[in-house]
């Protein structure tokens, strides 16, 4: 295991020494970067896993294909409410992320969340591998519609052109990954000398996977709390990524 950095402001120093002698960046990301744009994470104590709603299911079955199949009225009642963020704005991270791109640093970021908020950052290159809340589609015909279509809509979403059910496209549990995506964060990761790793506990499978097709010389990992792969890092920051991203 390599260096362990838990104040913010010295690891926003190192990050910034790392990355401005390294050839090519990649970053993989995860809930935790978006907690400061005041979306709250999964796993953490206020994460979204130990939040109590109205339903009497848990997140992690109102999340599920097989429940919004059987339950979709509920289904939507939930994403609209919790999975849904029109108001989050990009914070530090993801704008000294679109900085980077922009200077030719950073090749791509591969992202689990789905808030769009890489994008709205001013990120070009960014792979979703459980989509957007940003597309909706209509499962008949095709037809995109956005999130602010969504939630000024009540109930299930029916398409403006044939009545077809518009379901998010997010990638749901049960449900698998699009292979394009997959693709496409394997060469990302392949190709880099750097990686940085954040905001993502790297548990959820096939994502937390991704790593392993890392073949560069620095692999940094910024996350509040440790990780499984904490011990093959050359710098691990124990602290808040927005933070250690400001300079």
């Amino acid at each position: 295991m390599g260096r362990t950095i838990t104040d913010a402001a010295e690891a926003a120093q190192e990050l910034r020494r790392r990355i401005d002698v390294a050839g090519s960046v990649v970053f993989f990301g995860g809930a935790g970067v978006s907690t400061a744009s005041g979306i709250p994470d999964f796993r953490s104590p206020s994460g979204l896993y130990h939040q109590h709603f109205s339903s009497d299911y848990a997140p992690e079955e109102l999340l599920s294909h097989h429940f919004y199949v059987a339950h979709t009225k509920e289904f939507f009642d939930f994403y609209r409410t919790m999975m849904c963020a029109p108001e989050a704005r990009p914070n530090q991270a993801h704008l000294k992320l679109a900085q980077l791109e922009a200077e030719g640093k950073l090749t791509a970021v591969i992202t689990q969340n789905i808030d769009g908020l890489h994008q709205a950052a001013g990120s070009k290159n960014v792979i979703e591998l459980h989509g957007s809340t940003h597309r909706n589609r209509c499962r008949r015909c095709g037809a995109l519609y956005s999130q602010e279509w969504v939630l000024a809509t009540e109930g299930v979403p029916h398409c403006e052109s044939c009545g077809g059910v518009v379901k998010p496209d997010v990638v749901l549990y049960e449900e698998a990954l699009d292979e394009g995506a997959i693709y496409a964060a394997v060469r990302a990761i392949a190709s880099c000398d750097m990686l940085i790793i954040g905001g993502t506990s790297l548990v959820v499978y096939p994502a937390a996977g991704l790593v392993n097709e890392f073949r560069g010389n620095d692999l940094v990992i910024c996350n509040k709390g440790t990780t499984p792969q904490d011990a093959r890092a050359d710098l691990v920051c124990d602290c808040d990524i927005a933070q250690a991203f400001a300079w």
